[in-house]
């Protein structure tokens, strides 16, 4: 084949636009921003983030202070590293957040007997008290949010993004 008779061949749009076997939901000639999926999701977790910082204020946390309470309390690891994978954060960036609800006197660490190089987690009595109340403030946010909708259409929803989630880890 001649490099005249492959310019005069036209290249389909869309097979820049995305991987083989998916679908065209998106163009690259055509893409507008604030129509994307991602774009929405990001907005909406940056007004999520605001809503839980407001409502968080009154225990005296931020929105990425609660989750690790949380996470604690739940039993979803006792280790920065646990935490860490939880939060989908580096291990670094999870000991900082550590130092601070420590230094708050709301999580205590403590050497592992059987590994003394595992630092085990357990919250303190007040952050036991707070990690009970957050879920409360986190219904309070998604209820907002979620004002105008229908149970059937909620859990639509979540059905949606959990295939998005499902399809995102296949990549």
């Amino acid at each position: 084949m001649t490099g005249k008779a492959s310019a005069a061949r036209p290249r389909r749009r869309e097979t820049l636009s995305a991987h083989p076997g998916d679908p065209v939901f998106y163009r690259g000639d055509d893409y507008q921003v604030d129509e994307s999926v991602g774009y929405l999701l990001r907005r909406l977790r940056a007004q999520l983030d605001r809503a839980i910082d407001a409502e968080m204020a009154e225990y005296d946390l931020t929105s990425v202070q609660w989750g690790p309470l949380l996470a604690i309390a739940l039993g979803m690891g006792d280790t920065a590293a646990e935490l860490a994978r939880v939060a989908y954060v580096d291990t670094g960036a999870m000991t900082r957040m550590l130092d601070r609800l420590e230094a708050k006197g709301l999580v205590g660490r403590s050497r592992c007997a059987r590994d003394a190089r595992v630092i085990r987690l357990e919250l303190t009595r007040e952050g036991r008290r707070l990690a009970r109340r957050v879920p409360f403030g986190l219904s309070r946010v998604l209820n907002h949010f979620l004002r105008g909708f229908t149970r059937a259409e909620v859990e639509t929803l979540k059905s949606m993004v959990r295939r998005m989630l499902v399809n995102a880890e296949a990549r």
